[in-house]
């Protein structure tokens, strides 16, 4: 199914968040890539699998189109992805009216924490929670295609605090 993916990403700088937990889900996914465009194959809970065309984003919009597959066959697909398999348990939480996903990382990217909020139009202003650091939306060092081919720096992974929380403002968000 085709979709028009909008959303925003901050690290997350405390524990306060777990307190609204609504449902968890282990995923485990890795990208076929060439180019701008990518090819994500995600397993969520050992149990079901999707695959995933995504195109190159514009501010805050990428589309994407989503396809539910055979588990068996996205096993076989994850042997052969570009780079590795990005382990993390997305977490569910609401807050503002929004449903923020909240993603901690395990494996080779274990100590990072990223939560995400996708939004039905770039004008959508949602409530920050203050468990959020500062906002990652346009450093691709933190999409998770860039975590499945490369290694963050491990003082990025495990101190989100030096970064403190940005105002709004930024190159793709203007006006608060």
């Amino acid at each position: 199914m085709k979709t028009i993916e909008i959303e925003r990403k901050f690290l997350v700088h405390n524990e306060a968040w777990r307190a609204s937990v609504t449902s968890a889900h282990v995923f485990r996914q890795g990208y076929l890539t060439r180019g701008e465009l990518s090819l994500r194959v995600r397993t969520i809970d050992g149990q079901s699998a999707w695959l995933a065309v995504k195109f190159e984003k514009y501010g805050l919009r990428r589309e994407e189109y989503e396809y539910e597959i055979p588990y068996e066959e996205a096993v076989e697909l994850l042997a052969r992805v570009t780079g590795g398999i990005v382990e993390k348990t997305r977490y569910t939480v609401p807050h503002g009216g929004f449903n923020w996903e909240v993603d901690v990382f395990g494996g080779r990217h274990s100590g990072l924490t990223i939560a995400e909020i996708e939004m039905d139009s770039e004008g959508n202003k949602p409530s920050l929670p203050t468990w959020l650091s500062r906002e990652v939306t346009a450093d691709k060092r933190y999409s998770n295609r860039s975590l499945a081919t490369s290694q963050l720096a491990s003082h990025v992974t495990s101190n989100p605090d030096a970064c403190p929380l940005e105002p709004l403002e930024s190159p793709l968000i203007q006006g608060g």
